[in-house]
C-alpha cells in the first residue's frame, strides 16, 4: 500500500496550500454543526464534537469559524443534514466510498450517480464496496514529534492498534471506538495532532497505471468539488513512478 500512503501524504501536503481552502473549512464546520446538533454542544461532554473540533484545528479552521458552527448547531433555524454513504466501483474497478452530509437526498444521489457514470464508474448499492474496507480511527503527527520509536510507544500506551512512519509523519491507527480516547491520550504525550478522524482503510488495494489514475483523480476531484460531498475514499494502489508523473 506504499503508493496509495504515499498518495494521501501528498494530499494531504496539497490541502494545506490549495485554493479550494475555503471549502474544506466549509466542509469541517458543517460536521461540527452536525455533531452539536445531535448531542452536547460542550466538546468535553460530545465525543463527536470533540473530534471535529480537533480535526478542524488540526486543518487550521480559526477559532472564530469554529464557535460559529457550534453556536449555528443550537438556533431554531439552523439545517437538518442527512449523513448517506454511497458505494460503487470507479475506472479500473477500484471500489470507492462517498460520505455526504445533504439537506436533499434526491439532489445528491442524483449528483453522485452522474459524476460515476460520467467519469468512467458504477455506483453501486450500500454494502458492495464496504466489506473491502476496516473504519478505523486514525492520527497523523508530523515526523517532527519524535523518531519512529519513540511514536509507536506513545502509541502503543494510549492504546493504538498500530503505527506506520516514515519521512512525512506518523500515522497512527485505532480502533473507530477508541480514536477519542487514544487521541487524548496522545495529545497529552505528544501534544496536538495534525488530523484526527474516521478513515476507511482498504484491505486489498487495485493497482493503477497512469491513465487509470488520471480517470480515478478525475472521479474523485468531481465528487469533492461538490457541497454535499464530506469525503471521498478509494482502494488504489499506483508505483511511485506514477505517482510522480501525476
Amino acid at each position: 500500500m506504499a503508493g496509495h500512503s504515499k498518495w494521501a501524504n501528498i494530499q494531504h501536503r496539497k490541502g494545506r496550500q490549495d485554493a479550494a481552502r475555503s471549502k474544506l473549512f466549509s466542509k469541517l464546520a458543517k460536521e461540527i454543526t452536525v455533531a452539536a446538533k445531535m448531542g452536547d454542544p460542550d466538546p468535553d461532554k460530545n465525543p463527536r464534537l470533540r473530534l471535529a473540533v480537533k480535526e478542524a484545528r488540526g486543518q487550521s479552521v480559526p477559532k472564530d469559524v469554529i464557535e460559529r458552527a457550534i453556536k449555528k448547531s443550537q438556533g431554531g433555524d439552523a439545517e437538518t443534514y442527512d449523513e448517506i454513504r454511497y458505494e460503487g466501483y470507479g475506472p479500473g474497478g477500484v471500489a470507492v466510498i462517498v460520505e455526504a452530509m445533504t439537506d436533499n437526498r434526491n439532489r445528491t444521489a442524483s449528483t453522485v450517480r452522474s459524476t460515476f457514470s460520467k467519469c468512467g464508474g458504477n455506483l453501486g448499492e450500500t454494502g458492495s464496496v464496504a466489506f473491502m474496507f476496516d473504519r478505523k480511527g486514525q492520527i497523523l503527527y508530523p515526523a517532527s514529534a519524535g523518531d519512529e520509536d519513540a511514536i509507536m510507544e506513545a502509541a502503543i500506551d494510549a492504546g493504538a492498534e498500530d503505527c506506520e512512519s516514515s519521512e512525512d509523519g506518523h500515522v497512527i491507527l485505532t480502533a473507530d471506538t477508541d480514536l477519542n480516547e487514544v487521541s487524548t491520550a496522545l495529545e497529552a504525550t505528544l501534544g496536538e495532532s495534525e488530523s484526527t478522524k474516521l478513515v476507511w482503510r482498504p484491505q486489498t488495494t487495485t493497482e493503477l497505471d497512469l491513465e487509470g489514475m488520471q480517470k480515478l483523480m478525475k472521479l474523485i476531484d468531481t465528487l469533492e468539488d461538490d457541497d454535499d460531498i464530506q469525503r471521498v475514499t478509494a482502494n488504489f494502489e499506483a508505483s511511485d513512478a506514477v505517482l510522480e508523473q501525476l
